[in-house]
């Protein structure tokens, strides 16, 4: 793949002409032994072709889109992100106020005024911020009102609303916040305000995000379809397959990619370029860390808390149900009492009736024994009749 890559931009180096280079110069020599092994060779490969380079490298896309420099590239790309021909017009001073931690994670930041008078501002993105849409949300209103005290200064008296144009803001992440992954298929997601009855208005602020992450998932084995995904392609992939399938494609971007291996001949400059980007990826990996424990500990937080609140919601039932068993425990006593009352009077009625019993049972022995006295004295007073008429 190096000689295929060579074939396209011979002016690529050898392996052995890089180190040669290095080994001459004690200072090249201490810097390159003081990387680890594995940025050695990321180094080397870049420098040969033998793997394609990384865009996105900050000394890489800054020369790649200065729009001073090349102000068309830029304004291509827009066009294609807004769907609408557009022109860089002016580049704007970007004196936005980030706090100091951001602006590292930031590989570019480019604010340019576009022909009709619109700002856009293009941001990549290293690592992803946590909270992206608020931040955003912030610096796009931050330009907003630089804007709109540029034009009033300007026209004075004769200034008007309408002459406040859009404000765009667009992100390219590297390494894209956990949200973009909740859709994979999707690496352009469009934002603008809009009401929820059909009212047209102008709010000015526009938002495209743009996870360079999962295009490059999405894309993998597949042909660049558009130009729009060249563009993507060149700024995501560095697979030096992609590389030629792109400039064979559109043959406009290898100038592009001469323009990077020319600045790889710079040895000496481009290692101590390295070297800063290096430091920079140590130190927002370190800051991305704490962004995402930060976030993890903050969503703990809220699950202690919720805990908390179903943990006293269920003390509180617990409570309630000890109460009622408590209540119905003195109501099953206050019960068994009066059974056990309602018990010793049934078997008081019994005993009586017992007693009743028997004695009725008496009466009627001696009813008994009284009916069969009276029998007995009635036939004797009968017999004793029948015999005093027989002797007349």
């Amino acid at each position: 793949m190096t000689n295929r890559l060579k074939q396209y931009f011979p002016m690529l180096r050898t392996r052995t002409e890089i180190m040669e280079i290095i080994i001459k110069d004690e200072t090249l020599k201490t810097l390159f032994d003081s990387w680890e092994t594995e940025f050695q060779e990321e180094f080397l490969n870049i420098c040969t072709g033998i793997s394609g380079v990384k865009v996105l490298y900050d000394f890489m896309i800054k020369e790649i889109l200065n729009p001073e420099a090349v102000p068309e590239r830029i304004g291509e790309l827009l066009s294609l992100l807004l769907n609408q021909k557009v022109k860089v017009l002016t580049v704007l001073p970007n004196d936005t106020t980030r706090i100091a931690d951001e602006t590292s994670l930031i590989i570019t930041d480019i604010v340019v005024e576009l022909e009709d008078g619109s700002i856009a501002n293009i941001e990549i993105q290293k690592i992803g911020y946590q909270f992206p849409g608020e931040r955003c949300a912030c610096y796009s209103s931050d330009l907003l009102l630089r804007q709109y005290k540029r034009i009033k200064g300007m026209q004075k008296r004769k200034f008007t609303y309408k002459s406040i144009k859009n404000v765009y803001t667009i992100v390219f992440f590297e390494k894209s916040p956990k949200t973009f992954h909740k859709f994979p298929q999707n690496y352009l997601h469009f934002f603008e305000q809009k009401s929820n009855t059909g009212l047209q208005m102008e709010l000015l602020q526009k938002y495209i995000f743009i996870p360079l992450d999962i295009f490059k998932e999405n894309q993998q084995n597949k042909d660049i379809k558009n130009k729009l995904d060249a563009w993507l392609v060149f700024l995501s992939m560095d697979n030096p397959e992609m590389i030629v399938k792109l400039i064979e494609t559109y043959p406009e971007f290898k100038p592009m990619y001469e323009h990077i291996y020319d600045i790889c001949r710079n040895i000496e400059e481009v290692m101590g370029m390295f070297s800063k980007e290096l430091r920079e990826l140590d130190r927002n990996t370190v800051l991305y860390m704490i962004d995402e424990m930060q976030d993890e500990l903050d969503q703990k937080k809220i699950q202690l808390q919720d805990t908390e609140s179903k943990l006293n919601d269920a003390h509180t039932q617990l409570n309630s149900t000890q109460d009622k068993l408590h209540s119905t425990q003195d109501k099953l006593h206050s019960t068994q009492d009066a059974l056990h009352s309602t018990q010793d009077a049934l078997h008081s009625a019994q005993d009586a009736l017992h007693s009743a019993q028997d004695e009725l049972q008496s009466t009627q022995d001696e009813l008994q024994k009284a009916l069969l006295k009276i029998a007995e004295l009635e036939h004797q007073h009968t017999k004793k009749g029948l015999s005093g008429n027989q002797c007349q």
